[in-house]
């Protein structure tokens, strides 16, 4: 097949399609326009340190305000307490968030359920609030009469008037609030608190992180738990349930391991022998895994467990390791305890570094003043835990004893938390969950008599949405590839645009499990060495050069960029802020120059749209402004109507010059549009422009219910327009192929609408400007069309032949010949057979596509996603069980019959036992399907442009297959010929799939060995991240540590165990039975 043939085609395809393109998106003109205006354009080239230290300022300022927000409230709650005398028979009504608004059959208010006025407000995600009062939450196990709660909640009024004068002072404060060290939990504006469906609140602010760190200092914690045959049961239950429990209190500036104890020392996860490892939501999680599969016999020796947990916290300590400042064990046990006075003594006494807390699981007392002797002389505290319900306040108790030295020294650290969601605050509210972070503060009692018992009376916190702070950093002042991002002092991202902490299940959005520790270098994972990351986590200032590869559009296709990553730390917390720009183009700013007057003409055109996420004028504080469109605001602002509106002067301009210059497109579109004749061109669809400053015009050619894509350029397509974090996608490919050259686009099959065959193409281009050699992207300017246009001018173009041939010797339409259009990543627009449009053409014919590789016309690039979901691999345990008690013979039993109570229960975290493997196997079938945090690499494939045409003959067996290859100009795209008749079945098709990253396990698989093993483990050897686990990345520790203080109360090392209940909890077993 002559190559001269294919260059024809191609030549005579490439030219029609220019010619169409060209006309209707109006490239031309728009060049033209720009190119009028360079005389009077000036280029500025961008000093990125500069622009982060200005950035990294205007956060501290906003942070600090915040800050003082939270001390404000701190000081009237401490005055409050000074002043207020307790009364163990105060009778006192608060609006109880929970019974606000309620009323009884004769229509009178609830008690503590008054009237209280809730309108919904923008500033809170449009929730009901009342900005004028704050109202209290209670979790359902937590009595709302109780003396210690009604005190406390009188004392707490005083900080209404503070929560409203704080948010007159700075309108951008979110929620307020005030957790008690009781469990009530006071948030401003007020909300009505709704209970799940099983009417039950679960929410503890004592157990929220914020909470925890506020409260005490960083801490190493060795959990040692009791696995001996006496634990069998429901002691075992209350225990597993209690070390969830002391998990759930840990963050990411602690550290933590877990061991069990029978005739054997267990450690849990035998990769973490011997270490403490960061207690990281991917490590709690993991921990909480194998806690599940704990299982009870043997005899129990305590010295030996309690030895090797002292031996790693000293090893730690003495290396300048894990959180150098509180250590502690917990040892868990129903009380059969041996010899253990002489552990104390060699490794702890005299000086006491490890605080040793004890939970003594059951009812049962005979053991009870050992226990508590361990606790007392060892500068701890002893709770007894005979009820899953006891759990929670008894854990507890250890936070107060390690806020103790704290509180005594009346030291009031600010903490900021790592990124999170909240959605226990809004669990109706899908799109509340925003990340966010926590500034937060612990609230001492300042009385005198008090002082050595170290009371934490509770702590105030306010929530700071992460992109209030990225509206810092201007998207339009970062180029079109560029971004900002924000990470914290363990390397964890607090915001970054490539973090995607949400995904799909069904079709449902939840949270990914380790959204909040995802580390930086998973994200820029190009930045092998860690450079950038040691660097930020140091909170040093500087800069640093990467080639990077940039996957867009959903993986499928790659960019490759040069970025400068300019850094530097956010004075006063623990975060660092970096930005980023691509070289070349991204690190010019483009100045024009024009007339308010000429602007604002130009701006109120109809087709005229600005991007919707970026800050033109500030229209969030001011009620007034809430209604209006960004668009809408600027223009009042330009004329005057509403002086006293804040808006970004710089990026006016900006919008004023482009308006100007890109005004002419819709004269332009307008004409084209009259005179399209139904014959020409019919699938042209729609014209569309946009600039660096956001702005956007488009133009339909068909009747709006005639288009096929109808998500593009609108919100439901967030590819396609402007946001906070990125530049619309064809606006981006553009700006990375030659100037004046078209990128085409097809969606994949599995992203067409109502899962069809894709049947539209965009199209687009970037518009250059170039003054004083530096050249700069003005703008992109593009069209949408229907793919049947496409094909009908390729099929026409694969006729032609030159005047010398006469009749055409071949052309696409034999059967002989296969002919397709593939774009620049091997993607199929066009083929013989239309069920293979969107897909990739080496899954269609491999043997072609690894020729091209071979050739180098196309390589294979490598890409990492470490922020994947993957299905889990549900192992089925084997092994003998041991055999059912009577409690779980009887609960099996009755399982079905209370059914819809369980979830009541499971808020009791009744789950460990319901979920226990002695139970029925109902769920087994479930975990088949759920999705887990993995690591994956991917292909992408990449055209080669320096080879614009190739050929090439394949050995098959017993044919040849010929194949020409054809650059097609102007465009991304490829023509492809193949010889059809030949089968070259025998090269396998090169497929896009993804594969999961394995990680060996560096152990023997003997590790297992039947030397006493208590947990059956999943064959660990195969894929457990152990390595990887145990790896202590760099992190930067808190500033600030309270391990001891001389003047603390030792002998308050707890006693009975008293939880102050409600009445419908302690009829809770007896409801149970009498189901």
């Amino acid at each position: 097949f002559p190559l001269f043939r294919a260059k024809s085609w191609a030549d005579a395809f490439g030219g029609e399609l220019y010619s169409v393109v060209t006309k209707y998106s109006g490239s031309l003109l728009l060049q033209k326009k720009y190119k009028d205006v360079e005389p009077t354009l000036k280029i500025k080239e961008v000093d990125g340190l500069e622009l982060v230290k200005k950035f990294s300022e205007q956060m501290e300022s906003m942070l600090r305000r915040k800050v003082e927000a939270v001390e404000r409230l701190v000081e009237a709650a401490e005055d409050a307490d000074l002043n207020h005398e307790y009364n163990s028979s105060l009778e006192f009504d608060y609006y109880n968030s929970l019974l606000i608004n309620e009323k009884d059959e004769n229509d009178n208010y609830v008690e503590l359920g008054d009237e209280f006025l809730l309108e919904p407000n923008e500033h809170f995600n449009n929730l009901l609030v009342n900005t004028t009062y704050s109202d209290i939450q209670l979790p359902t196990n937590v009595y709302n009469k109780d003396p210690d709660i009604l005190n406390g909640v009188y004392m707490s009024e005083a900080l209404n008037p503070i929560f409203v004068d704080n948010f007159e002072r700075d309108p951008t404060l979110t929620w307020q609030y005030f957790g008690s060290s009781t469990g009530f939990f006071r948030l401003y504006p007020g909300i009505k608190w709704l209970p799940d469906e099983n009417g039950v609140i679960s929410f503890d602010c004592r157990n929220r992180g914020w909470y925890i760190q506020a409260a005490t200092s960083p801490k190493d914690i060795v959990i040692v738990v009791d696995v001996s045959g006496s634990m069998k049961g429901l002691r075992l239950t209350i225990a597993k349930h209690t070390i969830i429990t002391i998990l759930d209190t840990l963050g990411e500036n602690d550290f933590v391991n877990i061991i069990a104890y029978n005739d054997y020392v267990h450690f849990l996860e035998p990769c973490f022998k011997g270490i403490l490892v960061q207690a990281d939501r991917d490590n709690r999680e993991h921990f909480k895994q194998l806690v599940d599969e704990l299982q009870a016999k043997g005899v129990g020796t305590v010295s030996k467990a309690l030895s090797e947990s002292f031996r790693i916290l000293r090893e730690f300590r003495e290396a300048g390791q894990g959180g150098l400042c509180n250590q502690a064990i917990m040892l868990i046990t129903d009380g059969a305890l041996e010899d253990y006075e002489s552990v104390f003594e060699k490794y702890n006494w005299p000086d006491r570094k490890v605080r040793v807390f004890t939970y003594l699981i059951g009812r049962e007392v005979t053991f009870a003043p050992n226990v508590k002797w361990i606790a007392c002389n060892n500068k701890g505290y002893y709770t007894q835990i005979s009820t899953l319900a006891d759990v929670q306040e008894n854990v507890m108790e250890y936070l107060h004893v390690l806020s103790r030295p704290m509180v005594i020294n009346h030291d009031h650290d600010i903490i900021w938390t790592e990124a999170y969601m909240d959605s226990a605050l809004f669990s109706s509210q899908a799109q509340s969950l925003l990340l966010m972070t926590t500034v937060a503060m612990p609230v001492f009692s300042k009385k005198n008599e008090t002082r050595s018992h170290g009371i934490l009376l509770g702590v105030v916190g306010s929530d700071v949405p992460l992109r209030e702070l990225l509206k810092l950093a201007p998207r339009y002042k970062l180029g079109v590839h560029g971004y900002a991002f924000l990470n914290t002092n363990n390397g964890y991202i607090l915001s970054h645009p490539d973090l995607r902490p949400l995904y799909k299940e069904g079709k449902k959005l939840k949270p990914k499990p380790n959204y909040n520790s995802v580390d930086l270098s998973e994200v820029e994972w190009e930045d092998q060495d860690e450079i950038l990351r040691t660097a930020m986590i140091n909170g040093e200032t500087g800069y640093l050069s990467m080639d990077v590869k940039v996957p867009v559009d959903k993986g499928k296709r790659v960019l490759f960029l040069t970025n400068d990553y300019f850094f530097t730390d956010i004075s006063g917390t623990p975060f660092s802020l970096g930005v980023v720009l691509s070289r070349g183009h991204g690190e010019y700013i483009l100045l024009g120059n024009t007339s308010v007057e000429e602007g604002l003409h130009d701006l109120l055109q109809p087709d005229l749209s600005l991007a919707d996420e970026w800050i033109y004028c500030i229209t969030d504080i001011d009620p007034d402004h809430r209604k209006l469109s960004q668009l809408e605001a600027m223009i009042r602002f330009l004329t005057g109507e509403e002086p006293d509106l804040e808006c970004d002067e710089e990026l006016v301009q900006e919008v004023l010059f482009d308006a100007v210059v890109t005004a002419p497109m819709e004269a332009y579109w307008t004409t084209l549009a009259l005179n399209m004749s139904l014959e020409t061109e019919t699938g042209v669809e729609m014209a569309f422009l946009g600039t660096r400053a956001g702005l956007m015009r488009s133009v339909l050619y068909v009747g709006s219910e005639k288009i096929s894509n109808r998500k593009f350029l609108t919100r439901k397509d967030k590819e396609s327009i402007f946001t906070m974090d990125h530049f619309p996608l064809w606006y981006r490919r553009a700006a990375e192929h030659p100037p004046g050259s078209f990128i085409y686009s097809i969606v994949s099959e599995e992203d067409s609408e109502g899962g069809g065959l894709p049947n539209v193409v965009t199209v687009s281009t970037a518009v250059a400007v170039t003054v004083n050699g530096k050249m700069g992207i003005a703008a992109a300017v593009g069209v949408q069309i229907r793919l049947e246009l496409l094909q009908r001018k390729f099929w026409m173009a694969m006729q032609q032949c030159s005047a010398f041939d006469g009749a055409c010797p071949l052309s696409c339409q034999d059967d002989i010949l296969n002919c397709f259009l593939v774009d620049n990543n091997g993607f199929i627009l066009i083929s013989k057979r239309p069920s293979e449009t969107g897909k990739f053409f080496g899954a269609v014919d491999g043997s072609v596509m690894t020729q091209l590789l071979n050739m180098g016309m196309f390589r294979r690039v490598t890409m990492y996603d470490y922020q994947a979901m993957c299905k889990a691999h549900y192992h089925h345990h084997s092994g003998a069980r041991p055999l059912l008690s009577p409690i779980y013979a009887f609960l099996a039993a009755v399982k079905w019959l209370i059914s819809d109570f369980l979830i009541f229960l499971l808020e009791f975290n009744l789950s460990s036992f319901w979920h226990s493997d002695n139970l029925a196997d109902a769920h087994k079938h479930k975990k088949h399907d759920t999705l887990q945090p993995c690591d994956t690499e991917y292909p992408v494939f990449v055209y080669e442009p320096a080879i614009k045409e190739t050929n090439g003959l394949i050995e098959c067996g017993d044919c040849q297959k010929m194949f020409v290859v054809q650059q097609i100009t102007n465009s991304n795209l490829l023509l492809l010929v193949t010889d059809a008749t030949c089968d070259c079945s025998i090269f396998p098709p090169v497929l896009l799939d993804v594969k999961e990253v394995k990680y060996i396990l560096p152990y023997a698989a003997g590790t297992h060995s039947t030397t006493g093993p208590f947990v059956s483990v999943l064959a660990h050897n195969t894929s457990v991240k152990c390595e990887r686990m145990r790896s202590q990345k760099l992190r930067r520790r808190p500033d600030s540590c309270h391990a001891f203080h001389p003047e603390e109360n030792a002998q308050d090392c707890g006693g009975a165990a008293e939880v102050s209940m409600s009445p419908t909890l302690l009829l809770l077993p007896l409801a149970l039975l009498l189901r």
